[in-house]
């Protein structure tokens, strides 16, 4: 992703509203900082285990996890709680740039099927890389490739996100995570600036000049489908849950 390539995942960041004495936290800040302890500690985690990351008490966490159980943003698995698909559905409706994720499906696609590469398109926020689209490929679970994964800006990616309008790919020969490779290039919207970084990552030792050529082929792409505009793809109101 960056310099080159295996992205490294951002440090841990204090939960919300952690490490503010004095400060009184409300039912949303301590619903939020939940969630995110819950999407920090992976899959699944206990009540005891949430009260520690997010700084909350062990009471105060049971009543919000109840709360957030009964609007499905977290699901219960006996003491154990995870995400839920209410959240996950609230989450896909973000979009970054407009059209970006639905123009990024097929050249992503596309670019893991004819490389075998991990590929990865992220976006900049807040000083991180933001996953918004990815496709698995040889490196998993060595270096692991899932939405909304934030990654720090020493990769190929987050040089892409950085870098200058005019360039071609960003090369990362092990220079972040050893055994892994990386390419990346900037996609550009309609008045030329960098929206997003095209990444694909390779176990070292495969040559970097083709999967560079191809991550750039991809990329150019997906910025000339951004310029043409992606159609709206409207769902049937009948095809929808209620």
């Amino acid at each position: 992703m960056d310099h080159g390539t295996s992205p490294r995942p951002a440090d841990p960041e204090p939960a919300a509203g952690a490490g503010r004495p004095g400060r009184g936290r409300g039912v949303l800040e301590g619903a939020f900082a939940l969630l995110d302890a819950l999407r920090r500690c992976g899959d699944e985690a206990g009540v005891t285990e949430l009260a520690l990351v997010c700084g909350v008490p062990k009471g105060s966490v049971h009543r919000l996890l109840d709360q957030l159980v009964t609007v499905g943003a977290v699901e219960r698995r006996g003491n154990r709680y995870r995400v839920g698909p209410q959240l996950y559905r609230l989450g896909q409706a973000w979009e970054p740039h407009p059209g970006l994720r639905l123009a990024a499906r097929l050249p992503v696609q596309r670019l893991r099927a004819a490389t075998g590469a991990s590929v990865v398109l992220a976006v900049l926020r807040e000083d991180q890389a933001i996953v918004v689209a990815s496709a698995p490929g040889e490196l998993e679970p060595l270096v692991p490739v899932r939405n909304g994964t934030a990654f720090r800006l020493d990769t190929a990616a987050g040089h892409a996100l950085r870098g200058p309008l005019v360039g071609g790919p960003v090369l990362d020969r092990e220079d972040v995570v050893d055994g892994v490779c990386c390419a990346a290039f900037p996609v550009r919207g309609r008045d030329g600036r960098t929206v997003a970084a095209l990444a694909a990552m390779v176990p070292a030792g495969r040559p970097l000049d083709a999967l560079a050529s191809s991550v750039a082929d991809a990329g150019a792409a997906l910025g000339r489908a951004l310029a043409r505009g992606v159609p709206h793809r409207s769902v049937p109101s009948a095809a929808l849950a209620p």
